[in-house]
């Protein structure tokens, strides 16, 4: 028999018994971070890797302090103190967006009630929303009837999966030194990954030019095949992309895709960044050509505003999806399937699997689709009007127009008499000089990148709240950064000491 002061002994566990102690708990944390977003005046406090491990290190974790405040007091200080908060509108760097509050809702509830969405058995109802999401999902990328897909912990796992089951609907008896899979010069690094991860050659990615606009050619493309074809090589998959990091550039996916079935190759499309279109009224053009693949990646976290995790792996025929499965007797045993029951392991690469697709459906049931497009729409809009901000800006250069919402850039130092010429020689140190400098600040924050063996500096925009007078502040303090490493430095150009930034 239960004793009924059996909860007095475990009053950490969330049970019945202590639902009192969550609520308290739960309206605690969430204060702390409403009250850290409310007075964040900027995305980072600039602290130092130096200056933070030491605080981290000195915790004592054998030594709990038996109190939620008191760890919520620690936590402000090794946490939320210097947290890289999104939300914030000179948050400019990576593909990282500020989320809605459905999500949130989500998030508190799945991890509150803990489900697996391996098993039926583990999850029931989580189960068919991940499915009925799957199947909105594919529906708006242009699949039918037949197709499916599960949810994933992003793109890099979405990408491996889709090369996973491109790899087994090859059929082909050659070795893995003969696989290619072709992508553009801008595709994602997960797709070399993915490679390594399925025992592929080392030169089994084999990368293809890119035009003016950085989107693979489709000529290029052909020449590869018919390369490969003559060289006894099997190209087992081309990976297209919509919306690449740097760029935000998609390839020409109908043209790709006639290609692609003229050889018989499967054609994987990477929308992990440019899958916010599926529900934009204005946009969803720019996606025309991706219902000809035979598997899509999309990420809801970077352009659907939803916390991470929340991406997904869709096949234009489901059946594919065998190729991931296998069945264990004490968790999903064939008869299981024989006899209907939905178990997601059957298509996964994970086992165990956070439901994360509740975010979504929330986002769904409370905002619509239409609303999500919208957001996303502003980015891109935001991000254009920045493109034309920077192209008339004599202190910086831009490299090519957004389809989406990034922007590359830099800063290039004037070659005045008071700098020996040199200016313009010291701009790859400026720029990374400027964006080192502007991140310790705090005062926003821009990622990097390199174009050319060049180094450029890069907006992504992903926050509808981030106006062009953000932008516009964040440019004049980069080219301070910049000018202020130029002045002190060009005139000592000649000297050993600096010789390495003209070389």
């Amino acid at each position: 028999m239960t004793s009924p002061h059996a909860g007095a002994a475990r009053p950490h566990l969330f049970s019945d018994r202590t639902v009192e102690g969550y609520r308290r708990a739960m309206a605690e944390a969430t204060a702390r971070v409403a009250g850290r977003i409310r007075r964040a005046d900027r995305p980072f406090s600039g602290v130092s890797p130096e200056r933070l491990a030491p605080e981290i290190a000195a915790i004592d974790l054998e030594r709990p302090l038996h109190d939620h405040a008191a760890a919520l007091d620690e936590l402000e200080r090794v946490y939320l103190r210097d947290a890289v908060y999104f939300h914030h509108p000179r948050y400019l760097a990576h593909l990282n967006c500020p989320v809605v509050i459905p999500a949130l809702l989500g998030e508190a509830v799945l991890s509150a009630v803990n489900s697996s969405l391996d098993t039926w058995d583990q999850s029931a109802g989580g189960t068919l929303i991940e499915r009925r999401l799957i199947e909105w999902t594919a529906g708006r990328i242009g699949f039918g009837p037949a197709a499916d897909g599960v949810f994933t912990s992003g793109g890099t796992q979405s990408n491996l999966h889709a090369l996973l089951l491109a790899r087994e609907e090859a059929r082909t008896e050659a070795a893995p030194a003969r696989l290619r899979v072709i992508t553009s010069e801008a595709g994602h690094f997960s797709v070399r990954k993915a490679a390594k991860l399925l025992g592929l050659g080392p030169g089994a990615v084999v990368t293809v030019e890119t035009d003016g606009e950085r989107r693979m050619r489709p000529a290029a493309l052909a020449r590869e095949l018919d390369r490969c074809h003559r060289a006894g090589q099997v190209v087992m998959a081309v990976v297209a992309t919509a919306g690449t990091t740097d760029f935000g550039s998609i390839d020409p996916l109908p043209e790709i895709a006639a290609l692609c079935e003229a050889a018989g190759v499967w054609l994987h499309v990477d929308a992990a960044y440019g899958c916010g279109l599926l529900v934009s009224r204005r946009r969803r053009r720019l996606l025309d050509g991706i219902e000809r693949a035979d598997s899509v990646t999309v990420d809801f976290h970077k352009s659907f505003f939803q916390p991470v995790s929340s991406s997904a792996v869709l096949v234009r025929d489901g059946a594919a999806l065998r190729h991931a499965a296998h069945h264990a007797d004490y968790l999903n045993p064939r008869r299981m399937a024989e006899r209907g029951i939905p178990n997601q392991v059957d298509k996964s690469l994970q086992t165990t699997r956070r439901f994360d697709a509740l975010k979504l459906w929330l986002t769904l049931r409370v905002m619509g689709p239409d609303a999500v497009g919208e957001l996303f729409d502003e980015v891109v809009d935001r991000a254009a009007e920045a493109y034309d901000l920077v192209a008339a800006d004599p202190r910086f250069e831009v490299v090519t127009r957004s389809p989406l919402s990034t922007l590359v850039f830099r800063y290039l130092p004037p070659d005045g008499p008071q700098h020996g010429g040199l200016g313009r020689k010291l701009a790859d140190d400026a720029n990374l000089y400027a964006r080192e400098a502007l991140a310790a600040s705090g005062e926003a924050v821009v990622a990097g990148t390199t174009v050319g063996g060049r180094h450029y500096l890069k907006f992504t925009l992903l926050n509808p709240e981030t106006t062009l007078d953000d932008v516009a502040h964040v440019l004049d303090l980069l080219a301070g950064h910049a000018q202020r490493y130029v002045d002190d430095l060009a005139p000592l150009a000649g000297s050993p000491e600096v010789t390495h930034v003209c070389s």
